[in-house]
């Protein structure tokens, strides 16, 4: 593969953010991003992208769950796919780049391959997800989900804010809910998946880098936590006869806290909603329920800090004679980022002269579906003041060129060993480029 000169690169960079900000313009939502599910929206988005991918020189088609696809094709009709891409839906009011950014560079990326007539030895495939976010019937993944496999059949009885089942709106859609398992991808045909993805955090740009290599895609579990307690009047009930429970919440909630902090590995615990009832002024709260939400690049970190946290609950619980209660609502296992995978990509960042940050993801991503069946790997662009899921999400034009100069790069790498062709980079050089 020839080295592509930063005109070129620049480019198409620019191109992918183009493309963004026209997607961003099919939107359900008037003044703002919003494109959910098996609606109108959703049918214009893979329209559009499916016209980028055909001019990109792919074949295209949409499988039974409603993702967007393109391939490139190898000479040789059994070849295993290299699967990148990235979401197309969005949450409300949205910003313009959070998954979709991911497409648009997989989309430039096959476009610079066909344009300087690569022979691959497998075939480059570029998938849009249909539903990452899980806006609009609750479920996410929905999209990379099915393609793993693990399509759940209840879904389809899930229903929407106008009441609309999730079957019911695949009809519509032109989908058939009967065939959605028929989008799961078969494990012996596939290479690899990569996604590009902004950051969406602060590290990036608070290390002054451009493009960060995933390690791991957090593991996340989430709960309601209710305190018990009874509730008074505030005026005739003594200070010591009280069994207050937004006063244990508050307790609670400095103590999710200072768990999290006290863990080594990028661990994080949030409380993000809090209800207290009956939530009058002049009434002590007899219930208060919060959320949970903590996540860790380990399985057992996970729990670990769980464990800290609950152990905490119950005791507070114990201290002001509450009832305490959980209902666990999520849970997702952590999944690591190929080691081949991220030696590609950090080579790759050598041969482009780019330092780099080795780091993990708090979010998640379609990547953990799918890495069920195939070794994954992930790329980060850096997301000024760490701004995402907002109107004011933005990129950096620069960052979009480099790394997809990067991309096409760490493609050319998966090209020679696929070929047995590969010479390495020097360790000197990786160290280099991980700064």
């Amino acid at each position: 593969m020839n080295v592509l000169d930063p005109h070129t690169i620049t480019r198409h960079g620019k191109r992918a953010i183009e493309r963004c900000l026209a997607l961003s313009r099919i939107s359900e939502m008037d003044g703002g991003i919003l494109r959910q599910y098996l609606t109108v929206k959703h049918a214009e988005a893979n329209q559009q992208a499916a016209r980028w991918m055909q001019q990109a020189g792919m074949t295209t088609w949409q499988d039974e769950v409603g993702n967007q696809w393109g391939r490139l094709a190898s000479s040789d009709p059994a070849a295993k796919r290299l699967i990148v891409g990235s979401h197309l839906d969005t949450v409300p009011n949205a910003g313009a780049y959070d998954g979709i950014l991911g497409v648009m560079l997989a989309i430039e990326l096959a476009d610079l391959a066909h344009q300087q007539s690569v022979e691959l030895p497998f075939h480059l495939d570029v998938v849009g997800f249909c539903d990452e976010e899980g806006t609009r019937f609750g479920a996410t993944l929905i999209g990379s989900k099915a393609l793993a496999g693990d399509f759940n059949a209840n879904w389809l009885e899930l229903t929407d804010e106008h009441g609309t089942t999730m079957a019911d709106a695949m009809t519509v859609f032109g989908l058939d809910p009967l065939k959605v398992q028929d989008a799961a991808l078969d494990p012996t045909e596939l290479l690899a998946y990569w996604e590009t993805h902004i950051e969406q955090g602060p590290v990036l740009e608070a290390q002054q880098q451009a493009i960060g290599v995933v390690t791991a895609i957090a593991g996340a579990k989430r709960a309601l936590v209710s305190f018990k307690g009874r509730a008074g009047h505030s005026g005739t009930t003594p200070m010591h006869m009280r069994q207050d429970s937004l006063v244990a919440a508050a307790e609670f909630i400095c103590k999710v806290e200072q768990s999290a902090a006290q863990c080594s590995n990028s661990q994080v615990a949030t409380v993000g909603y809090i209800d207290a009832k009956p939530g009058a002024v002049n009434v002590i709260a007899g219930k208060t329920t919060l959320s949970l939400d903590v996540r860790a690049q380990q399985d057992s970190e996970l729990d670990q800090l769980l464990h800290s946290i609950e152990h905490h609950a119950q005791a507070i619980a114990e201290q002001r004679n509450l009832t305490l209660e959980w209902q666990w609502t999520h849970a997702a296992a952590a999944v690591a980022c190929d080691q081949h995978i991220m030696q590609t990509f950090m080579e790759a960042c050598a041969r482009n002269d780019e330092s780099i940050a080795l780091l993990p993801s708090g979010a998640g991503h379609d990547a953990m579906a799918i890495a069920t069946k195939c070794p994954v790997g992930m790329l980060f662009v850096r997301s000024p003041g760490g701004v995402s899921h907002h109107p004011s999400e933005t990129v950096v034009e620069e960052d979009v060129a480099r790394v997809l100069a990067v991309m096409y790069s760490a493609l050319a790498i998966q090209i020679a060993k696929t070929q047995e062709t590969y010479e390495p980079v020097t360790h000197d050089d990786v160290a280099l480029a991980a700064g």
